[in-house]
Formats: structure tokens, C-alpha cells, sequence
């Protein structure tokens, strides 16, 4: 082959080459969009919920709550349990009314449940716990100085002394004195037909952590067993759930729970107030010195702390170091109990 030749097939090879390079397709172009198609992405809002603490539980609500606290003396008897409504209750007092016969001081604001009971009568600490908190008071009978202090309207109040069968029903499963009940929407009438407020006036000197992690600093205690005598009927026994983060309640052997809808009570917070104990009549009933303050137990997040207890504007609230002692926030329950035989009998330290 000639030089020539060799030349021209370089050459042709070259052209075939380009024309394979030029016949391949070209990637199809996206198309550029109109103006009027774009869509520019909107900013995104602050879409934060403003929250607000519950005055009694601490627990934090998207809407504000200025209800007026609710005050109920329920029968603590064995006849009388379980109770009806104690699951809504934001706080729970119990105290001694006659010897060691205990009552409770249900105080609603959070919520004000359908049933509420069974319903037993009033005591001059009573109702001054109830004067203490601006509470609305429920009781079903009284004491002689109860009976004074609530015809002298020193707090509002409704008693089914004088409602039995209208905003008071009596229930068929249990007997008197232990079957008197009252509802919510009963207690609400209650307090238009006293005319008195719906609005809360007294703001609780009552102080919350964010979370129950922010209060396990104490010893680590995982049972408490609390007495006001030797009778169990009226001793009770604290367990602690560390997975929930919370109390159940035994008396007797048998777990608290609410009879109106079956719940087991989950507790935050035990305290224990010591307090001067008096008999002042051949039933039994009690003096009990609410007003001096003075030791003091404070149980929550698994663990024990001494503290004391103070009446401030007759409220009783937990001290701490001079000031409001930080509840978990949830429910609390709270004994006041003799100086005998003290504070707590006997507590269980978790290892």
C-alpha cells in the first residue's frame, strides 16, 4: 500500500469517526419554567403553644384554667370505699375526725368530676382549710363549731343537710351515712344558687420541677407505710413504681382506686404533716392544730426528704430551706397526722 493510500484511509476513518460523534442524541433539555409556574416556598411559622401550669398539679395545660378550687369532705370508712372522683382530685388531705377515724379533703380545679363521694359532714379545721384555699365547700352534715362556722358563711359553701334528695342523692348499694354523692354540674348549680364566685381569687403558694428528674435528690425509699393509729383500716402503704414514676396507695389490702371509673390512683407526691392532736368529746372528735406548722415528710420521685410544714395565710404548704418545696408535678396526697405516734411508722430504703 502507497503512502498515498495510507494516508487516505487515515483520513476517511477520521470523517467516519466525526459522523458517529454527531449522530448521537443530544440529552433532552428540562424545560425552563415560565415565570407563573414557580412557586416560592412560604416561610415556616412559630407554631409554639403558650402552656400553663395548673395551679395544684403543676401539670401544663394549652388553656388557662381561673376556676374557682372545689373543697369535698369524703367519708373514709371502709363502708364507704372506694370513693367515687378521688382519681380527679388535684390534691387529697387526709385528717382524723373522730380518734382515728379519718376523713378526706378532695380539692378539684383541674377538673370537677360527675361524681364526687360519698359525702360526710364538715369540721372546724375543715372548713378552715377550705377558707385558707378560697375554696367552694361540700360537706354533708357537721360538727357543733363546723355547723357554726358555716351558718356564719366564713367560707362559701353547700350542705346536704339541707339538699339531701335535690343537689345530694343518696345511692342503693351502700346505707347511710356512707351513700350521700354529688356531681360536678350539681356542684356548679351549688355555687349559682349561693351566689358566690366561679373565678379562683387565692393563688396557691404551691411550687413545681419540670419533671420528676429534676427532684430525685434524697434518699432512695421504695415503700412508706403512714399511721394515725394502730388500726390498719387507717394505715396506709405507699409503693413506689419506678417505671411510671409514681405512688399506688394500699389500705388494708386493697389498692386505692376510683369507683367511679375504676382507676388505681398514680400519685406524684406523699406528704406528711405533723400536727398537735386534742379529743374534745366523748365521740371522739378531734382538736386539730392546724396553725403552728412543724415537722414534715416530703416523698416523690422515689426518694425521702425532711422537711417541715408552715400555715401561710392558712394554707399549709410544704417548706423547704424557708421556702415552697418543689412538687412533681401530678396528684398529691396529703396526711396530717398526730405527733403520736409521728410521722411516718416505718419506710423501706431502696438499696
Amino acid at each position: 500500500m502507497t503512502k498515498k493510500m495510507s494516508g487516505l484511509l487515515v483520513f476517511l476513518a477520521i470523517i467516519m469517526l466525526l459522523i458517529a460523534a454527531c449522530s448521537k442524541e443530544e440529552p433532552a433539555k428540562e424545560p425552563v419554567p415560565e415565570p407563573e409556574d414557580i412557586v416560592e416556598e412560604e416561610p415556616v411559622e412559630d407554631v409554639s403553644v403558650e402552656l400553663f401550669p395548673s395551679l395544684f398539679t403543676g401539670v401544663m395545660k394549652e388553656e388557662e384554667n381561673t376556676r374557682r378550687p372545689v373543697l369535698a369532705t369524703i367519708n373514709n370508712h371502709p363502708l364507704a370505699r372506694p370513693q367515687s372522683g378521688i382519681s380527679e382530685a388535684d390534691m387529697i388531705y387526709e385528717l382524723a375526725a373522730e380518734g382515728s377515724v379519718t376523713r378526706l379533703l378532695a380539692l378539684f380545679q383541674s377538673e370537677l368530676p360527675a361524681e364526687i363521694g360519698p359525702i360526710r359532714s364538715a369540721r372546724d379545721y375543715f372548713v378552715h382549710i377550705a377558707k385558707g384555699l378560697d375554696a367552694f365547700y361540700v360537706a354533708h352534715g357537721y360538727s357543733p363549731d363546723a355547723k357554726q362556722l358555716l351558718e356564719q358563711r366564713v367560707v362559701d359553701n353547700i350542705n346536704g343537710m339541707q339538699y339531701d334528695g335535690t343537689l345530694f342523692w343518696r345511692s342503693k348499694d351502700r346505707k347511710a351515712p356512707h351513700n350521700s354523692y354529688i356531681s360536678g354540674d350539681n356542684i356548679l348549680a351549688a355555687e349559682d344558687k349561693t351566689n358566690s364566685s366561679m373565678e379562683i381569687s387565692v393563688i396557691p403558694p404551691f411550687a413545681f420541677h419540670e419533671s420528676a428528674e429534676d427532684a430525685k435528690m434524697g434518699d432512695n425509699v421504695s415503700s412508706i407505710t403512714v399511721k394515725y393509729s394502730s388500726d390498719p383500716n387507717f394505715t396506709s402503704i405507699y409503693a413506689y413504681d419506678v417505671e411510671k414514676g409514681t405512688y399506688t396507695r394500699t389500705v388494708n389490702g386493697y389498692v386505692t382506686v376510683d369507683k367511679a371509673n375504676d382507676e388505681q390512683l398514680e400519685l406524684s407526691n406523699i406528704l406528711v404533716f405533723e400536727a398537735s392532736h386534742r379529743t374534745i368529746d366523748s365521740v371522739g372528735r378531734q382538736a386539730v392544730d392546724i396553725e403552728s406548722g412543724g415537722k414534715a415528710m416530703l416523698f416523690q420521685a422515689g426518694i425521702a426528704k425532711e422537711i417541715e410544714w408552715q400555715n401561710r395565710d392558712g394554707i399549709l404548704v410544704p417548706i423547704e430551706n424557708g421556702l415552697s418545696a418543689k412538687l412533681v408535678p401530678g396528684q398529691t396526697w396529703i396526711h396530717v397526722v398526730p405527733t403520736k405516734p409521728g410521722l411516718v411508722t416505718s419506710v423501706t430504703y431502696a438499696p
